[in-house]
């Protein structure tokens, strides 16, 4: 089998767990591109007396669909579903044989909304960590909802059809066979992609909470975990639940766990979060803070207003942009900031990375093993990297360094075509022809919408706290990346939420 033995293992486990018989419909071809599928299936069927193996036509080869014997079958695989979506295989068998979780009444009254028949595709790359929790939400509402109906898509097998739809950022969502979104979305963004609302209603009937945390990452969710211990009522609103660590493919450095990927200690944390009685909206974006005599208003994206006594910004970081021309027009177009996700989007293709930094120079390395070749862009005479870092990458024969070299415009019709760059020590203006362009040019704390209210910013546009964690604002606080801790960690940002947490306690309880 073309498994690994530990997916092997996983696979029986989860095989032993079932308790309704399941069909799977496959269509394949007798050639060599579908002989892995083959191979996989055959398999699979053997381990289990419960899986039936049918063949069909199905609009995409190699694929197939799984439902339970008698049912209609509305969970779609095109291309095998290994690395790190074999996860998304395996709890796909537990979800159409019924092994499903509760959803919320949020949720619920989505679903009275749809009167339709909606078909989801989602381009994946199998090593990316944010693919799989889109996969496992959308082939969860195609089981639960029966007008929904979802397919992954493992975007190198199906390199044509992803390069004629200009997919090259991943995961990336299409409704009904237009695209509507990408990135890390909750399962309420995804059913308001669908029907086409931006849902107010459910903001109208908030009262006034003890404590409003602004973030989802690691020092929103410890702020809101600190703040519901001590019997506050409590609202976190997260734009993207797990912020940047959900980037990260390793994470070895938090107390009491020796490696985690990124996504699954967020997947924790989320766990550990919802055992108490917050109010967690996901999905929505601040865009304003008042203070209104004794409350604070935080004005949300699509015009919601809410109170709260206190306010702790845990807004995270993002990833610095060019600010060139071309940039913002090409993203997901081929400008991209995540080597590791995106980068086989371009196996056999020239790419750029733009950046000296640590960062930069392990994202060529990554890349250099599957693109063509990469160029490497600095303003700097020199990287900024580790040493150790910039040797390895000055023998890889697919990797250019090109220094002192100013990126002024991105340029491509409807993709990335290629970059030029200004030469700061000639003066002279060249162009490099690449069809994939990652950004690796440092972080910047998610405060630009602050700039102009009475809260304290630093010249980096971090928030100016206290050892309270407050900033200059009464009421108002801040933990995380976003402050001005020198330091910035995984562990730090959890010890600076709950520090955070617990200065509005002290400050309410003096009130």
């Amino acid at each position: 089998m073309i498994l690994e033995d530990s997916q092997r293992i996983k696979l029986k486990e989860t095989l032993e767990t079932l308790e309704h018989p399941l069909v799977i419909q496959a269509s394949l071809k007798n050639d060599s591109q579908d002989k892995e599928m083959r191979i996989f299936l055959n398999e699979l069927a053997q381990m289990s007396a419960k899986i039936t193996l049918e063949e069909t036509d199905l609009s995409r080869t190699p694929a197939f669909r799984i439902g339970q014997e008698g049912k209609e079958a509305r969970v779609e695989f095109a291309g095998l579903p290994l690395g790190h979506e074999f996860d998304s295989f395996l709890m796909a068998l537990c979800q159409v044989d019924g092994q499903l979780l509760e959803v919320s009444e949020s949720i619920r009254s989505r679903f009275l909304k749809i009167d339709r028949k909606i078909h989801f595709e989602t381009y994946v790359s199998l090593t990316c960590r944010k693919c799989p929790k889109i996969v496992q939400t959308l082939n969860y509402l195609a089981i639960v909802e029966p007008n929904i109906s979802h397919t992954m898509i493992e975007g190198k097998q199906f390199y044509k059809e992803r390069m004629s739809k200009n997919v090259f950022a991943v995961p990336t969502v299409f409704i009904d066979g237009k695209e509507v979104t990408n990135g890390a979305k909750t399962m309420e963004q995804l059913l308001d992609c669908a029907l086409g609302i931006n849902n107010i209603d459910d903001f109208l009937a908030k009262g006034i909470f003890d404590v409003l945390v602004i973030g989802g990452g690691p020092a929103g969710n410890s702020a809101t975990i600190y703040a519901a211990r001590k019997g506050l009522s409590v609202g976190m609103i997260a734009e993207s639940y797990g912020g940047k660590v959900m980037d990260i493919s390793g994470v070895e450095n938090v107390i009491g766990i020796p490696y985690i990927e990124g996504p699954k200690l967020m997947n924790e944390i989320e766990i550990h979060v919802n055992q108490y009685s917050v109010d967690i909206m996901n999905n929505q974006r601040a865009t304003a803070i008042h203070k209104r005599e004794n409350l604070l208003e935080v004005t949300l994206e699509n015009t919601a207003i809410l109170k709260a006594k206190t306010v702790i910004f845990a807004v995270g970081v993002t990833w610095k942009k060019l600010y060139v021309p071309g940039e913002e027009e090409l993203f997901t177009k081929g400008v991209t900031y995540c080597p590791h996700c995106d980068g086989p989007l371009f196996n056999g293709k020239n790419v750029a990375i733009i950046g000296g930094g640590n960062q930069a120079i392990e994202g060529a390395l990554d890349l250099a093993n599957k693109v063509s070749h990469v160029y490497v862009l600095d303003r700097a005479s020199s990287f900024k990297a580790d040493e150790v870092l910039i040797q390895r990458a000055s023998k890889c024969p697919n990797i250019t360094f090109v220094l002192e070299a100013d990126v002024t415009e991105i340029y491509g019709h409807n993709r990335v075509e290629g970059l030029t760059y200004l030469n700061l020590k000639t003066q002279q203006q060249h162009s490099v022809q690449v069809e994939g362009i990652f950004i690796q040019i440092g972080l910047m704390p998610n405060t630009h919408w602050l700039t102009e209210t009475e809260i304290k910013l630093n010249a980096k546009g971090e928030f100016v706290i206290d050892e309270c964690g407050m900033t200059n604002l009464q009421g108002v606080f801040a933990a995380g990346d976003c402050t001005n801790a020198r330091y910035k960690q995984i562990v730090l940002s959890m010890a600076s939420g709950a520090t955070a947490a617990l200065g509005a306690f002290d400050y309410l309880i003096r009130q």
